[in-house]
């Protein structure tokens, strides 16, 4: 049975949509990029002009279009929910970028469209699709490090300025009213997700310290956003746990390593970058697993998103990631928040 070519049309075209969905669509053989979006039409027309494809005047009719199946929304944080619901409610099947919202109340929203429209719908929680991480999951599952004891975690690189298609710290992402949240909504968000995969627990509760160190706008102020956040977790299977995620991490190389410590070991995952996950028991032995490199700013590689998102609209099937994960993920992202303004232990509210 011949797999149908999903159309598709891709609404925002910064440095995520450049770097990673248009030419990954591109690169798969059951997707078609019918065409691009966005409020800087000569981008768009640039784009359009290498990818062979139309130009949208307007949200309204790239998602009108007979032609296209499903969309990407790669546009600021603060517009995520707007561009979701507005696709599902039109019959398109979603990818969206993380965060999902800036809100619960925006992200119950999506919810219910989702439900109601019957399409897929899978936010770009990307790291549970990374080989190591899929494989880390595989063998805590079989117990290789037996029952686990607590976690740490982290995310630090040298800042968004630097991905950015402008290079310069005039960027959306430290922009409040755009982005919603600083490094926490940033790079947070996905160690969130992943932690959730590779326990098979939710999040309970967390004790965070947002922090802004370094980060400052054009004209030298500090941005009015977190660069750093330390946080602490309690997951609902008892597990604790830390993480720090930084936009000021200026070593060069970033830091994406996790370990998880068990009753009869340690696992580390990416705490070196010549072995993806580096096992080493109680008694002595090391184990090492090289199953492939995770993709830096610096060196961009295959997300495995586009594919899983195309993958579950032919097979008809849920993604690996839904938006039920995206929407826990941001409860914990706000629950930190809150805790960072309190000084105090929060209970996640999904």
């Amino acid at each position: 049975m011949e797999t149908k070519t999903i159309g598709v049309a891709v609404l925002g075209c910064g440095a995520v949509a450049q770097r990673r969905h248009l030419p990954e669509y591109a690169a798969n053989k059951n997707a078609k990029i019918e065409g691009i979006f966005d409020l800087n039409q000569e981008r768009a027309a640039e784009l359009a002009e290498r990818y062979d494809c139309k130009v949208y005047h307007s949200l309204e009719e790239a998602i009108g279009d007979p032609a296209v199946d499903a969309v990407s929304v790669c546009v600021p944080n603060a517009y995520h929910a707007e561009y979701t619901i507005k696709a599902l409610n039109a019959g398109k099947h979603v990818l969206v970028e993380k965060p999902m919202a800036t809100s619960l109340e925006e992200s119950a929203k999506i919810m219910e469209a989702w439900r109601k429209s019957g399409k897929v719908l899978m936010p770009d929680h990307n790291q549970r699709l990374v080989p190591a991480y899929k494989k880390a999951h595989e063998l805590l599952q079989e117990g290789i490090i037996g029952d686990l004891l607590f976690f740490q975690c982290n995310f630090k690189h040298s800042g968004p300025e630097g991905w950015s298609i402008a290079n310069s710290n005039d960027t959306w992402f430290f922009k409040e009213d755009q982005a919603g949240f600083g490094v926490m909504g940033d790079l947070g968000v996905h160690k969130v997700d992943l932690i959730r995969f590779l326990t098979n627990s939710e999040i309970k509760s967390v004790f965070a310290e947002e922090l802004t160190l370094d980060k400052k706008f054009p004209n030298g102020e500090m941005i009015n956003m977190d660069d750093n956040a330390i946080c602490m977790f309690t997951m609902e299977n008892g597990l604790p746990g830390i993480m720090h995620f930084s936009w000021t991490n200026y070593g060069g190389k970033e830091d994406n390593g996790s370990i998880i410590y068990g009753t009869k070991g340690v696992m580390k995952i990416y705490g070196d970058y010549e072995d993806d996950i580096v096992v080493e028991m109680r008694d002595g032995v090391q184990i090492k697993y090289s199953v492939g490199k995770i993709s830096t700013n610096a060196n961009q590689l295959k997300s495995g998103v586009i594919d899983e998102f195309v993958a579950a609209i032919t097979e008809q099937r849920k993604p690996i990631v839904t938006g039920f994960d995206g929407h826990q993920a941001l409860a914990v992202v706000i629950a930190a928040g809150e805790s960072s303004k309190k000084g105090q232990w929060v209970d996640i509210q999904y």
